[in-house]
């Protein structure tokens, strides 16, 4: 009895162990199915940012250049036609400008520029620039692209720091831009994708040595101000150059807005 007590017991549990690894089984099934799907969707997802990205990688300050400091290339696809502008009621009306010459300081992490905007000649930069200034919209973000070589320029603006961020709305048209498509030392300028001149946001390049940028499609770019002092905080950033020692990308120290006052 004892015997067949014991083979009864043996039977059951290797019964049970069937089922566990049954189960276990099953489990590692669905695991494999769960891990396909997210991989499907990982795959997915990657192929849309890529898509995001290559639509936005000519955002400023020009992206067509006799060689692109970007890419080094001396030949551009055709650009698209600008759009006619569609500004949306969240733009600041260019009224806000009042016309006029505003003064200001940008304050960097290394030091403050002071500017001067010219409302009379770019309106709906200026309103747009002021606007977004005093409701704070610029402080603590990251200047994220210097150019040293072909053009001049440290661009700012951008709150993800990407180069394709924004607030929240585009405009346009084209103000200001010079007919010479020379942009001089001290050059306050709105960044743009190329040949669409109705894609300003709140990205901006200050320009700290003379610079020929050549007019696309859709014409050049909008100058709406110029550094009065503080030029040298520019260059010596400059000077420092981008990570990596790259011609154009971050600079090789993070470069942070401080804040913005305007007067």
């Amino acid at each position: 009895m004892s015997s067949k007590r014991e083979r009864e017991y043996e039977r059951r549990r290797f019964e049970k162990w069937q089922a566990r690894q049954a189960e276990a089984a099953q489990h590692r099934r669905r695991q494999r199915v769960v891990a396909g799907v997210v991989v499907g969707a990982l795959v997915l997802v990657i192929g849309v940012v890529a898509v995001v990205v290559a639509s936005n990688d000519d955002d400023s300050p020009a992206a067509a250049y006799a060689t692109d400091p970007a890419t080094g290339a001396t030949q551009q696809p055709a650009a698209t036609p600008a759009a006619p502008p569609t500004n949306s009621a969240d733009v600041p009306d260019p009224a806000l400008a009042e016309g006029r010459t505003w003064s200001g300081d940008l304050t960097l992490g290394s030091g403050t520029l002071g500017i001067e905007l010219d409302g009379a000649a770019a309106p709906q930069a200026v309103a747009n620039f002021v606007t977004l200034a005093q409701d704070g919209f610029f402080d603590g973000t990251k200047c994220h692209r210097l150019v040293t070589q072909g053009i001049h320029v440290l661009q700012c603006g951008d709150p993800d720091a990407t180069g394709m961020g924004g607030p929240g709305y585009t405009w346009g048209p084209i103000e200001n831009a010079p007919d010479d498509d020379v942009y001089p030392a001290g050059t306050i300028a709105m960044a743009r994708q190329g040949g669409n001149g109705s894609s300003m946001g709140s990205q901006f390049f200050i320009v700290y040595d003379d610079s020929t940028i050549p007019s696309d499609d859709a014409g050049g770019y909008t100058v709406f101000g110029k550094v009065t002092s503080g030029l040298d905080v520019v260059e010596a950033i400059a000077d420092a150059g981008a990570k990596e020692g790259v011609t154009d990308g971050p600079p090789a120290s993070d470069v942070i807005i401080e804040g913005v006052k305007i007067k």
